[in-house]
């Protein structure tokens, strides 16, 4: 099978985020290099947005995009959705399985169970990690994870910093557990300017305190451009907490200094921005810092998860994360030196441009599944 098409099924439970982007990048390279894919997605979250994403999918999904139950915590769907896929793969003649966070990795694992010549990827994209270990959420989902570690053929992680935090909360894996970088496409490298009526500063997220936008209000109240002019921000994003962040915005005096477009995608809001602002208190790699930084934008981030792997040699200019102060030294030093910021930027760009390209993690994933498959 060292040359013939793979027959794959991407498993995932809600097309949303990161997550989505990553295995939408995936499906796309792979379905262009001659292979056939079918996606597994949760029923349960299913909304407008989610059926436009799949719907764009379609081209790429010769196999199929098939809906079944994925509760977000436990459910009935985590006892009947396992052998579901394992009865789809079979009709599919699945070669390879490759789940995508907890409940994807769940349904993948299972649906590999037994099956000669079959194998099954895990891509945790952080989300069991984020769990407090002495939770209960965070001990159900890390105890399962140590019971699937014997079903896993290969694991994926999408930063160092996953990994080793993977190694720390559950285990070391026996398996192949290689760190394969996300990555952004050609043209996600042509440079943004900012326009005429840019703020100052721009963030792109969801809204919920993980994010650190509490910290980001707080640091604003401080800063000032040179002339004495209080910096402005746009918040573009939405979530749970965006009403509690709103008020937050006015009860701190903010509101004709902050702007709230909703939601927006987030390359064509950076130019909304003079420079981007990721004050996240935790993060897996956030496309955000990698597409900011691919566009030729200033980036402020803190230093969290695998984002010192996107700032590569700039990382030195990381914050500590929920640390306002720091925060709100870092933005004033943007608006006092814009010009050392754009020198940074242009090392950042000549570091991501190198190591964070889509065609460079499609092959590198191609090339693990059939090494599993050799090893099976």
């Amino acid at each position: 099978m060292a040359d013939e098409p793979l027959r794959i099924l991407q498993i995932l439970r809600a097309p949303v985020g990161g997550l989505f982007r990553h295995v939408g990048d995936l499906t796309q390279g792979l379905a262009d290099r001659g292979h056939q894919i079918g996606i597994v997605v949760d029923s349960l979250s299913a909304d407008a947005l989610t059926a436009e994403r799949l719907e764009a999918l379609k081209p790429s999904a010769s196999l199929g995009i098939h809906s079944m139950p994925m509760p977000r915590v436990a459910g009935p769907g985590d006892l009947t959705t396992p052998l579901r896929v394992r009865s789809l793969a079979g009709e599919l003649r699945i070669d390879v399985l490759h789940g995508h966070g907890a409940k994807g990795g769940l349904n993948a694992r299972v649906g590999a169970i037994g099956i000669k010549g079959r194998v099954a990827l895990y891509t945790p994209h952080g989300g069991v990690l984020h769990f407090k270990p002495t939770s209960p959420s965070g001990l159900l989902f890390q105890n399962f994870e140590r019971l699937l570690l014997p079903l896993t053929d290969a694991a994926i992680f999408e930063s160092t910093f996953a990994r080793q935090s993977f190694h720390r909360l559950i285990g070391v894996p026996r398996c192949p557990d290689p760190v394969i970088h996300n990555g952004l496409r050609a043209a996600e490298f042509e440079p943004i300017t900012p326009a005429a009526d840019a703020k100052d500063f721009v963030f792109i997220g969801e809204f919920r305190a993980l994010k650190g936008i509490h910290i980001l209000l707080e640091a604003l109240v401080g800063v000032r451009a040179p002339d004495g002019r209080p910096a402005t921000l746009v918040m573009a994003g939405g979530g749970p907490d965006f009403e509690a962040f709103r008020h937050q915005v006015e009860t701190r005096g903010l509101a004709d200094r902050v702007t709230l477009p909703g939601v927006q995608p987030a390359r064509p809001t950076l130019h909304k921005g003079r420079c981007a602002v990721v004050p996240s208190l935790k993060e897996s790699l956030p496309y955000v810092v990698l597409e900011a930084a691919a566009a030729a934008r200033p980036v402020i981030a803190t230093d969290v998860g695998g984002i010192a792997e996107i700032f590569g040699p700039t990382a030195g200019s990381l914050v500590p994360a929920g640390d306002a102060s720091a925060l709100g030294a870092a933005m004033q030093a943007f608006l006092d030196n814009p010009g050392a910021a754009e020198t940074e930027t242009q090392v950042r760009l000549d570091h991501v441009r190198k190591h964070f390209s889509v065609d460079r993690m499609v092959v590198a994933i191609e090339t693990l599944y059939r090494q599993a498959l050799a090893n099976r």
